[in-house]
């Protein structure tokens, strides 16, 4: 049977799980994380040790995360927003940009397809300014910096790599640094549509559903590459069996039994599994029957339309030195 492989993009469930399998924080692998705004930060760096055991590329990974992300308060999605605009200032000031540094937005992923329309949501609400540098540089305010984007579709219905677009594009314009938006994968129900990761080791379209794109990244585009994403999608299999360890839990809080000799009753041997050896046993049984497949909560829509608000307004306020007001979106628009 073919084995089961953890579908994720989150470096930081890849450090987890690495030190669940090691039983310790390991050397490759660095973590802290603080909390701002009722919002989860966790900012992890993998070096190339790091890379061995987690599979994710060296370098800095910041997760903001809050379950506010789901929901449709507008404040707090502004105040989601305030703190993703932070951390990307972090990634342009490590990266030695300066102010007036050009970027290139491309939004990933398939605008016909809702959970993975984010990319081409977010490029759609941007303060797009590149063709007023060219045109009319006299014009443009002091404090903005000329920004362009482009939704390269994906490869089903270009027929080209979506990789090959954006490096054909960066040698046409030449901007300074390439940001990509995408949709990612998650192995968490918890972390589904509730977390946001930023990245400036590139990012491998499809490679949290097995379905491998070129890599875009420093090493392959030639300027910085900040990859911004969230989860949006989970296989079948994570699922099921997140939801027998939440039947698991629910019963053990009704009977107030938590022993081995109680899981081992109610589900025979299952019962005394761990948890990869339970998502192994359940792909094994869903794979076959073409059951495993890659789903997405039913408020995708509604999800994607926030998120979009969320990523958009941060980028607008991290990428032009404006007042807030100049460049935050309407997130109830």
């Amino acid at each position: 049977m073919e084995e089961w492989s953890i579908r994720t993009d989150l470096a930081l469930e890849s450090a987890l799980i690495a030190e669940e399998e090691h039983g310790s924080k390991l050397d490759g692998i660095m973590s802290k994380e603080e909390q701002r705004e009722n919002t989860l930060v966790t900012t992890v760096t993998i070096n190339e040790e790091g890379e061995r055991i987690t599979g994710k590329r060296p370098g800095l990974y910041i997760t903001v995360e809050s379950e506010d992300l789901r929901g449709s308060d507008s404040s707090r999605h502004a105040a989601i927003s305030r703190v993703l605009a932070e951390e990307i200032k972090v990634f342009i000031e490590s990266a030695g940009l300066s102010r007036d540094a050009s970027c290139l937005i491309a939004g990933l992923g398939n605008d016909h397809v809702t959970p993975d329309s984010l990319g081409p949501r977010v490029t759609d609400r941007l303060i797009v300014t590149n063709h007023l540098f060219k045109l009319h540089p006299e014009h443009v305010q002091e404090g903005y910096r000329p920004v362009s984007t482009i939704s390269p579709g994906v490869m089903g219905m270009t027929g080209i790599e979506t990789g090959d677009i954006l490096l054909g594009l960066i040698e046409r314009e030449k901007p300074d640094f390439l940001i990509v938006v995408d949709a990612l994968a998650s192995r968490s129900i918890e972390r589904l549509n509730a977390t946001i990761q930023m990245t400036d080791s590139g990012i491998q379209p499809g490679a949290g559903i097995g379905n491998r794109r070129k890599e875009i990244s420093r090493q392959t585009a030639g300027i910085p590459v900040i990859a911004i994403g969230i989860p949006t999608v989970i296989d079948a299999a994570t699922v099921t069996r997140d939801a027998v360890e939440l039947v698991m839990k629910h019963l053990e809080e009704k009977s107030g039994h938590d022993d081995e000799n109680w899981k081992q009753a109610f589900l025979g041997n299952i019962g005394l599994l761990d948890e990869d050896e339970k998502r192994q046993l359940i792909s094994d049984v869903l794979t076959p029957a073409g059951l495993n497949m890659i789903v997405t909560p039913k408020e995708a829509d509604l999800f994607i339309h926030g998120a979009a608000a969320v990523i958009a307004s941060a980028l607008n306020e991290a990428l032009h030195d404006r007042p807030p007001e100049e460049t935050r979106s309407f997130f109830a628009g």
